[in-house]
């Protein structure tokens, strides 16, 4: 009897396994061909459509992440870093005009999963988000006011002011946060560690490394 319940045991974990992953390929898709950015409803609509309605089979955002980067390989490799490089490349000329603002670049164009259908993100820091708005206005740059929220920690979220704009036909997507955040980046919603950002600087040297490649 143990041996037949073990058996059970380890064939239902197999196939939650494989039901997670082909979950995580499917939503991986969506992502990719239909610029789905919201992982938990890629990966919802994604269940819909193979059939699975047991959260339990639901595939973590990290997961998630691994299969886009295997579909871009597999499906999106002239192409996905082609788009990639472009955003990188925008990303640099945005910070350098925002430099006061001291910008960090967050995001699928930092990590590598930017494609055709991504904005470039940017954290700015100013305790009075105005004056970002005020600045981006002295330039002639029109603008979406939007919100967002963000895990600051475990126990704390809070909303702050999205500025949208676009800049030589690509999405800029900026996040105005106060200057003390420059100290302490907000969760990441792939893996709720704090969010990976980079400066100007590493930027700069991220694209001067793609080229030695």
């Amino acid at each position: 009897m143990r041996k037949t319940a073990g058996f059970h045991r380890i064939h239902a974990e197999g196939r939650a396994h494989q039901l997670r992953r082909r979950v995580a390929l499917e939503a991986a898709r969506l992502i990719s061909e239909h610029g789905i950015r919201d992982y938990r409803q890629a990966k919802l609509k994604a269940a819909h459509r193979i059939g699975v309605s047991d959260e339990r089979h639901l595939p973590r955002n990290r997961e998630i992440e691994d299969a886009l980067r295997e579909h871009q390989r597999l499906f999106r490799s002239e192409e996905q870093p082609r788009a990639l490089r472009t955003r990188r490349e925008a990303a640099r000329e945005a910070m350098r005009f925002l430099e006061r603002f001291e910008p960090r670049l967050v995001g699928a164009v930092l990590e590598g999963t930017a494609d055709a259908h991504s904005a470039v993100c940017l954290h700015v820091f100013s305790d009075t988000p105005e004056e970002v708005a005020g600045f981006l206005h002295e330039h002639g740059i029109g603008f979406e006011s939007r919100s967002r929220t963000l895990r600051m920690d475990r126990e704390r979220s809070a909303a702050f002011p999205v500025l949208l704009f676009g800049a030589d036909g690509l999405p800029i997507d900026l996040t105005v946060l106060p200057r003390d955040a420059l100290r302490q980046a907000p969760l990441d919603r792939i893996d709720e560690r704090r969010q990976r950002r980079a400066s100007l600087a590493a930027v700069d040297a991220l694209l001067a490394e793609r080229e030695d490649e």
